[in-house]
Parts: structure tokens; C-alpha cells; sequence
């Protein structure tokens, strides 16, 4: 007789996953200072995170397919074991140019189990279970960004820094045990259509096409080469778009867009991903930058935003069985813009405790609008398409974080540049970088010190303006969808 799944098992190795690959961020930018000092090549040292961004991204729609083509388990096992081997080739690194290899394998791991462990969860639980299994699931995330600094640091300081991917090895082995023994699925009845090889790499070509340019066009700004990029990934989802038309079992079935529900959510997710991005990446630049407070100052501000991510997981798994899922959502934006919109209002002179507010508020906001956007992916669809679904969900996220945090930066870049020229300070290219370390920015001469740090508020400002709008454009979109197609199944 087949064994049942043990789902309380399950569970925490699903958790453990996504720790895994939460923490692996946080912890590898604490270390990559001494990183750098080991292995030099800190011309190239943002390839180590952009390989990594790019391998996991354009792996993780053809991980869904085949996740509903030949089971969770097995994708997820293989996954998980290329996670391992990537990490003990990243320990193993003695220049530069072989960890960024070594990452790109890790990338190419992590881009099956994230995907791939959200659908273990839309397998096992219901709907009224499975919103709130996502919100413990996603304080993994919270976990990590407390505890990723202070373990980096702990490891790098106390052994060295190649025990920060030495680490990963047992315990995606206790990973791979755990799943192999306790994940019992069903038989899946391979059907005779064969996997879309075409649509499969022309899908991967323009992921990688999209997310070099945009990482390119963040770095130099708009370039032949970025041109080149962008432009071809247009070309290239033409093709794929052609393909999947035509193809016996498509990668992305084209049906799932005719899907009111679940083209909005999908938006809304990219762009409050997006949103996010610029909440991630530039409070600690206001702290640092504006206020002149130290890093610890700007980590710390962003901690209450991870930790009541999960608040907002529990309230839109309690919501969405009282209301249709596109009200849900709706509240989840409105939260996210209350708090993005005070901080757009936020004067150059304010107390960084103000800052504690706004990201619990805003984490409460994108905590329920990305869980019921997972949700509502999945309950969209039927359970053989599940994985496709959610690594679509998974993919869309990753998209709108690398197109906005480009946008953002050239914004930014823009905004700082210009007012730098009327303020006749053009001289010193490298002000700005002196302006957002405190320990560089006090060597700033007094007498021009202020009115850097109001030019960086007001880059700051256009960045956050954006960031407002994007939020209310997916709070509109969402008007869009019909109380029908709003319901969700029980």
C-alpha cells in the first residue's frame, strides 16, 4: 500500500526551501567584501548577483511544465541538487570568473525549487488553508533578512567565507531525504504529446535577452548593445507567442490569458514587485544619504516590512473566504499606497522613526496582495497546470523587480545629474557615491554638504512618485475584472 504524504513534514521542508534560497541573497552580500579581497575582480563582482537573477529566471517556466508533466518530487529533487552542486562549486571558487559560474548553477537550482515549492503547497492544502501556509512560508523571507547579515558576518569573521555556501550542502541534502521519504504524489499518466523544445528555448533566449538589457541599461544606460537586447526580446516573444500556438503541449498554454483574474493578478504582481524594489533598495539610501544615519540604521528600518509580510498573508487567507478575490487584492494595494504615498509626502527633514511606520504598513500591504495574487494564480487553473500557473507567477515577480530597479536608477541618475549641473558640482562625479556613506560622507565639504543631500532627496522623491504610481495603476487594473471571474472556488 502507498505511503501517505506526511504534510506537516512536507511543510517545514518547503519552509526550508525557501529559507535556502531567501537567505542565500543577504547572506552573499555581507560576505562579498571579503569575497572581493580574496578573489579581486570588483570589476565583475555584480555578475556574481546578475548570473545568478538570470539563470533562475529564464529555468523557472519550463521548471513549472515540467513539474506538471512528470511531478513536483522529481523537479523539485533535481533542483534542489543542482542548488547543492552549485554551492559546493561556489565554496570551492578560486577566482572570480569560476564562482559566477558556480552561481549560475546555483541560479539554475533555485529557479526549480522556489516555483516548485509553492506548488507543493497548492497540492496540499485547500484554499482556506493555503493562504495562510503561504504567509508562514513567506516569513522565511522576513527570517532571512535579519538573520542573513548576522550569519554572513558570524561565518565570514569566525571560519571563512566560503562556509556561506559549504553550509547549503547538508542541508539540501537533509532536503532531498526529507522529500524522497515524506512526498508520496499521485501517478501521473504521461500522456504522448512531447515537451515544446522550441517554445522552451525561444522562452529562455528572451528572458535572458530582457533581463541582460535591463541589467545592462541599470549599469551604462542605453546603449547599442542594450538596444540590441531589448529590441531582440521583443522579437523573441513574437516567436514564442507563435509557437505556443502551434505546439502540441506549449510551455504557457495561451488559454490562461483569456483569464481576466489571471492576467490582473499576475500585473499586479509585477507591479508591486516592482514597487518593492524601489522601497528595497533606496530607504537605506534615504537613511544613509539624506538623513546621514548609519547602515545598520537603514537594514533595521526595513525589517518591520518583512516580518508583518506574514500579518498580511494571515489577513488575506481570512478575507478571501469572507469576499471575492479581486476585493482582496484591491485592500492589499490600497494598504501598499497608503504607505507608498506617505512616503512620497515625507519632508527632506524627517525622523527616520516615521520610517518604522511606513514599511510596517507597507509590508502589510504587499504581504496580502502577493499571497492572494499566489493564490489566486493557482485557483485559476486546474491541478495539472498548477506548476505552469504558479513559476508564471514566480516569473512575472522577477520581471518586475529587474525592469523596475533599472527604471528606477536611471531615474534617479537623471534627477541627481541634472540638479548637480545647477548647482555647479559636475566636477566631482563620485560625490553622490561619498553622499550615501556616511563614513566617506563626512569628509564632504560643509558648506555644499546640505544641498547634496536635498538633491538626493528630491532623486529619491521621483523614484518614490513612481513607485506610488505604479501601485495605483494596478489598484485600477483590478476594477477590471468582473465579480464572476473574481470568485474563488472553494
Amino acid at each position: 500500500m502507498k505511503k501517505e504524504t506526511n504534510v506537516a513534514l512536507v511543510t517545514v521542508s518547503v519552509f526550508i526551501a525557501t529559507f535556502m534560497t531567501a537567505i542565500e541573497g543577504t547572506i552573499v552580500t555581507t560576505a562579498m567584501p571579503t569575497i572581493v579581497g580574496s578573489l579581486h575582480g570588483m570589476e565583475i563582482m555584480n555578475w556574481v548577483f546578475s548570473i545568478y537573477l538570470l539563470t533562475n529566471a529564464m529555468l523557472t517556466p519550463i521548471y513549472g511544465k515540467l513539474a506538471d508533466k512528470v511531478g513536483r518530487k522529481p523537479i523539485f529533487i533535481f533542483g534542489t541538487l543542482l542548488f547543492i552542486i552549485g554551492s559546493l562549486f561556489c565554496g570551492l571558487s578560486q577566482s572570480m570568473i569560476g564562482l559566477i559560474a558556480a552561481r549560475a548553477i546555483q541560479g539554475m537550482g533555485a529557479g526549480a525549487m522556489m516555483p516548485v515549492a509553492l506548488t507543493i503547497i497548492g497540492d496540499l492544502y485547500s484554499i482556506e488553508k493555503r493562504a495562510k501556509v503561504l504567509g508562514l512560508n513567506s516569513s522565511a523571507w522576513g527570517i532571512a533578512s535579519v538573520f542573513g547579515p548576522l550569519a554572513g558576518g558570524f561565518i565570514v569573521e569566525t571560519i571563512s567565507w566560503h562556509w556561506i555556501f559549504f553550509i547549503n550542502v547538508p542541508i539540501g541534502i537533509l532536503l532531498i531525504i526529507l522529500i524522497c521519504l515524506y512526498l508520496n504524489e499521485p501517478k501521473i499518466i504521461h500522456e504522448s504529446k512531447p515537451m515544446d523544445i522550441f517554445g522552451s528555448f525561444s522562452l529562455m533566449a528572451m528572458l535572458v535577452s530582457l533581463l541582460l538589457g535591463f541589467q545592462l541599461l541599470g549599469d551604462e544606460g542605453m546603449s547599442p548593445l542594450v538596444s540590441a537586447l531589448l529590441l531582440g526580446s521583443i522579437v523573441l516573444l513574437g516567436i514564442f507567442i507563435f509557437a505556443e500556438k502551434r505546439a502540441k503541449d506549449p510551455v504557457i498554454m495561451m488559454h490562461l490569458f483569456k483569464n481576466p483574474l489571471f492576467v490582473v493578478v499576475n500585473l499586479a504582481a509585477a507591479l508591486a514587485s516592482g514597487f518593492l524594489m524601489g522601497i528595497d533598495v533606496y530607504i537605506p539610501m534615504w537613511m544613509q544619504g539624506v538623513l546621514g544615519l548609519n547602515a545598520a540604521i537603514g537594514g533595521l528600518v526595513l525589517a518591520p516590512l518583512s516580518l508583518v509580510w506574514m500579518v498580511g498573508s494571515f489577513l488575506a487567507s481570512k478575507w478571501m473566504t469572507q469576499m471575492k478575490t479581486h476585493w482582496v487584492l484591491r485592500i492589499g494595494l490600497l494598504i501598499a499606497a497608503i504607505g507608498g504615498a506617505w512616503l512620497y509626502l515625507m519632508p527632506f527633514r524627517s525622523n527616520y522613526l516615521w520610517f518604522f511606520a511606513i514599511s510596517t504598513i507597507i509590508g502589510i500591504g504587499l504581504g496580502v496582495t502577493m499571497t492572494t495574487s499566489t493564490v489566486s494564480a493557482q485557483n485559476s487553473v486546474s491541478r495539472d497546470q498548477l506548476g505552469v500557473a504558479t513559476s508564471f507567477n514566480t516569473l512575472v515577480r522577477t520581471i518586475g523587480q529587474t525592469v523596475m530597479v533599472s527604471i528606477f536608477g536611471l531615474l534617479i541618475n537623471g534627477v541627481t545629474k541634472r540638479e548637480l549641473a545647477a548647482a555647479n558640482l559636475t566636477n566631482d562625479a563620485d560625490i553622490m557615491n561619498k553622499l550615501v556613506n556616511p563614513q566617506t560622507a563626512k569628509y564632504i565639504d560643509a558648506d555644499i554638504l546640505l544641498p547634496l543631500r536635498k538633491i538626493l532627496y528630491d532623486g529619491l522623491h521621483s523614484v518614490y512618485l513612481v513607485g506610488l504610481l505604479l501601485v495605483i495603476i494596478a489598484l485600477v487594473l483590478t476594477l477590471f475584472v468582473h465579480e464572476k471571474s473574481g470568485k474563488i472556488k472553494q
